[in-house]
């Protein structure tokens, strides 16, 4: 049996809501998991209790009580957060249209100029793709499925920045921050891909000698080329290989910054390769691709390995393995705790870091100055939200 009992660091003597002889259990026969949430704000460290605060579950002897605003009378499962409630699985595609053109009204400005930037690829890629169809150029039809591809990503990083705004409900408890790390991991993804088809491309043009000057592709490189550097432009406060992310936010920006550099660099490579061409200058093309494939890859590997590492649930990059091994080694001197048999820390999002121990600890002893050790130590070392579970020899 366990029991999950909200940990009180202000050493009342006795636990709220503390029920063990309701259900026939001492405190010194089962497991007990402690969990507690820091803030970082400029409050204090330790929350205010209000001893009248209703619990979110309360639990009785035969049944645990769901509070009303959770579930619907008729059992049917609702949203909650913003003031109404929205049953799962009966929200339409177009009130979520409508929902991120409210978010867009309401947004910041970087939201505002990728809209902006989104519109533009989407007319651009719309007349090549109408004038390929119409002329049968099909490297001009080629190109404009790789913008429509590359317009659905961004259109994917605009869709989490309006969604992550959401604030946690019982579904998604942690909120919707990390909907912005996938949409980051997603266009690492893709730039990764194209950075391999370019490689590909280069190879066979080095093979099949196919190399040729086609006119109507630079005057679609140099379209794209200046598009693109409008999107730079927009996000160029973003415009590094190595960011220090502090949120989830920044990890989308930062793709989507990516995203356009590379699609620029690409332009660029088409027109430095084809104006080779021109001057006599042999393999002009498979050279050019080739550099754009090397710094295209080089360009997004970080954010990559980044993202993949969040969604893995990692250890936080921003938490030295040193310093945790040092916090263990500090919670294991302790005489009361005998073993450390489990010790997790991930992030849920950049600058979000949680924690999860469990240890083996004397029977009979007082858990709450060891708790309050616990929490004290991994909060000074950035842990914001930890969770204790105590097993009694």
């Amino acid at each position: 049996m366990e029991r999950s009992i909200s940990f009180n660091p202000r050493g009342d003597n006795e636990l709220p809501n503390d029920r063990s002889s309701d259900v026939g259990y001492a405190a010194n026969d089962r497991r007990l998991a402690y969990s507690r949430s820091f803030q970082q704000s400029h409050g204090p460290r330790t929350p205010a209790v209000t001893e009248a605060a209703k619990p979110f579950l309360d639990r009785t002897v035969s049944s645990i009580d769901m509070p009303p605003e959770i579930y619907s009378v008729d059992g049917n499962d609702v949203f909650y957060g913003d003031g109404k409630d929205v049953e799962i699985g009966k929200v339409s595609v177009l009130d979520m249209v409508w929902e991120i053109f409210g978010v867009l009204r309401s947004g910041n400005r970087q939201m505002k100029r990728l809209f902006l930037l989104i519109a533009l690829n989407v007319l651009y890629s719309t007349t090549e793709l109408s004038i390929g169809i119409f002329t049968g150029r099909v490297g001009l039809v080629s190109d404009a499925f790789h913008l429509t591809f590359g317009c659905g990503l961004l259109t994917f990083s605009l869709f989490a920045m309006a969604t992550s705004r959401k604030k946690p409900d019982h579904a998604y408890s942690y909120g919707y921050k990390r909907l912005e790390v996938l949409s980051a991991f997603t266009n690492a993804l893709f730039l990764m891909f194209m950075s391999f088809s370019l490689a590909v491309e280069a190879l066979h043009a080095f093979i099949q000698d196919e190399s040729e000057h086609k006119h109507y592709l630079i005057v679609s490189a140099v379209t794209n080329l200046l598009v693109n550097l409008l999107g730079v432009w927009f996000f160029r406060n973003y415009a590094r290989v190595n960011i220090a992310y502090r949120k989830a936010e920044d990890m989308n920006y930062h793709s989507v910054c990516l995203h356009v550099i590379a699609d620029s660099i690409r332009s660029a490579g088409l027109i430095l390769a084809s104006w080779l061409l021109s001057l006599g200058v042999e393999n002009a093309e498979v050279l050019c691709l080739g550099l754009v494939s090397v710094t295209v890859f080089m360009l997004v590997m970080p954010l990559f390995k980044a993202t993949g590492g969040v969604l893995l649930q990692m250890a936080p990059p921003n938490i030295p393995s040193s310093a945790l091994s040092k916090c263990l080694r500090q919670i294991t001197s302790r005489e009361d705790v005998m073993e450390v048999l489990q010790a997790r820390f991930w992030e849920v999002v950049p600058g979000h870091t949680v924690g999860s121990l469990r240890l083996q600890v004397k029977s009979g002893i007082d858990e709450r100055p060891l708790l309050q050790y616990v929490y004290d130590v991994y909060h000074d070392l950035g842990v914001q939200d930890l969770t204790l579970q105590t097993d009694y020899t």
